[in-house]
Order: structure tokens, then sequence, then C-alpha cells
């Protein structure tokens, strides 16, 4: 139990194989495909995803670098803070660069960020960059703002609960077990409401029904949320 608790705490890393997509198909598509060829043979080099907290748009920044540093390219993630810190010297000249968070860019990082789009764009690289927003609606640099439209542009759209609820007895046929209506509620109320913590918890139930020889039922569910650190409960 003690060690189940601890695989609750500790979330697999984001990759484009665990995001669920739901109604993301097309945009899961453009990013893979970036990701598996060398920026400078991909069919669109830019692209802007934008949503909601929670929507995904980080996972699916930090899933698409780690896709293009699996296939040999030159890749780097950079989670945009307040401090209006510049960018890494060095980033011009990679495969690929993921920007997240773009909205919290100070005055000298914006500038930052556009002599990096410029960059890449001439040298052959790709850029993916998220905001909380449409890139019209950022509040940045005027030709920032431009640059950021002129690739793709989506709107990540966070999966409902109904998608959600498929997504959970979807993973549970493949692991072999059935889920019922009643535990897939609960874990949608009790749960962290991001597709990895729900698929971690069902993982770590898998395993622990398998060890004490038990069905997933409400209560072994929240036998195993009451040991997890952090109570397994969604924010």
């Amino acid at each position: 139990m003690k060690q189940l608790a601890l695989d609750l705490a500790r979330l697999p890393p984001p990759t484009l194989d665990n995001f669920v997509a739901g109604r993301n198909a097309e945009l899961m598509q453009n990013l893979r495909r970036l990701a598996a060829h060398p920026a400078r043979e991909a069919a669109e080099r830019f692209i802007y995803v934008w949503g909601m907290p929670g929507s995904g748009r980080s996972h699916l920044l930090r899933g698409a670098v780690a896709a293009a540093c699996d296939a040999g390219a030159s890749a780097a993630y950079v989670a945009c803070k307040a401090d209006d810190k510049p960018f890494v010297e060095g980033m011009t000249r990679m495969d690929c660069v993921a920007v997240d968070n773009a909205d919290r860019l100070g005055e000298a990082a914006q500038i930052a960020l556009f002599s990096l789009y410029n960059a890449l764009r001439e040298g052959g690289g790709a850029l993916l960059v998220s905001g909380n927003a449409p890139p019209v609606q950022l509040g940045l640099r005027e030709d920032l703002v431009t640059r950021l439209g002129w690739g793709l542009v989506y709107q990540v759209q966070a999966l409902s609960d109904e998608e959600k609820a498929q997504a959970l007895t979807q993973h549970a046929t493949a692991r072999g077990f059935p889920l019922s209506a009643e535990v897939c509620a609960y874990l949608l109320q009790r749960v962290r409401r991001d597709m990895p913590s729900l698929l971690a918890m069902l993982d770590a139930l898998d395993r622990y029904s398998l060890e004490t020889k038990r069905q997933i039922t409400v209560p072994l569910v929240r036998e195993l949320l009451h040991a997890a650190p952090d109570d397994g409960k969604k924010d």
C-alpha cells in the first residue's frame, strides 16, 4: 500500500502517448508529425496552442519535446515565468523549442521570443508556443503576436466528464478489468481531474486489486485514496 501511495504522488512524465486526444485529434497529428522528423522536414514548423488551465497544453508541449528528443532532434522546453528573464542562448540553433505560458512574458522576454522565432524560421527550426488565450488576446508586443499567428493555431479542447469516463473505461478494458460506472463517477469526483492523475490512479487500483485479490469497488478506491499523501483529492 505504501509503495502504491508513493506511485500516486509520482505521476508518469507527460508524453504524446499518454495524452488522451479527445477532440484534439488534428492537433495531435501535427505535433506527432513535427516531433517524428527533423524540424526542417516538418510540414508545419510553428504551432501555437491555447486553452484553459487543466486543458493539457503544458502536457502537449513537454510531450512533443520528449518525442523530438527520442527521434534524435535537439529540443528544449521553457516554462515562462513573470521574472522577465530572456531565453537561454543556444536555443536558436536547436531543432525544436517549446515555450509554455507565453502570456506571462515580460517585455525583455517578449523581445527574446521574437528573436528566437525569427532565428528558428531562418535556420529551419520549429517552435511550439502555448498561452491562455489566442495570440491576439495575449496583450503582448504586436510584432510578436503577428509571428505567433503566422503558424497553426489550436485551442486545446479539454475533455468533458463523459469523455474522461469513456477514456477511463477503455484504459481499464485494455488492462483487462471491468470498471463500473459507480467507480468511474467516484474517481471523477474525488481524484485530480487531469487525465494523467486519473490514469495513474486507475493503474494503482489495478495493482492493489491484484495484490489484495479484491474487486475494484468504491470502498477499495476510498481505501487507496486515504493512503495517498495528498488523499488523492482534486484541487
